[in-house]
């Protein structure tokens, strides 16, 4: 797998994108201002440094997780995300079983499906788990910010 950023492009719409989702328009300081909280859940290890890195540069709280199971478990242990991206094939407990049970847990968060499947079936039944949404690997930052609350994003 070979990845290649563009520094001078991705540095720039990031912190376009930062500003945007700051409240107030401030620029992340680390001092708090922003508590928006991201669970990563995917098996595949550089994927979930890409997400967590891409989150990051958004200026939200990121934690990950390496299955379904494990993002079940940090909910039953009282933690709480304002948005999941969870993956759909993991080992474990892949990501439409974990869902199911979050939801059934009462978990009200936005989850977000991520997927490397781009067949809409298979899109349709992991909707039907209990996503809001369900998106193509590679996310983006524009990706990630469509997911954000409107006074976030804007």
């Amino acid at each position: 797998m070979k990845m290649v950023f563009e520094s001078g492009t991705c540095s720039l719409q990031s912190s376009i994108i930062r500003n945007k989702v700051m409240a107030g328009g401030e620029k992340n300081n680390n001092e708090g201002k922003n508590n928006f909280t991201v669970l990563v859940v995917d098996d595949d290890i550089i994927v979930r440094m890409v997400h967590k890195m891409l989150v990051t540069s958004l200026g939200l709280k990121v934690q990950e997780a390496k299955n379904g199971k494990e993002a079940v478990d940090l909910h039953i242990n009282g933690a709480s995300f304002d948005l999941i991206l969870m993956d759909m094939e993991m080992p474990i407990l892949n990501g439409p079983t974990a869902t199911r049970e979050l939801r059934a847990m009462g978990v009200k968060s936005t989850i977000v499906g991520v997927t490397s499947c781009t067949f809409e079936s298979v899109h349709k039944d992991f909707i039907e788990a209990g996503l809001n949404h369900c998106v193509a690997k590679p996310l983006t930052i524009a990706k990630i910010a469509s997911f954000l609350p409107r006074s976030n994003n804007n």
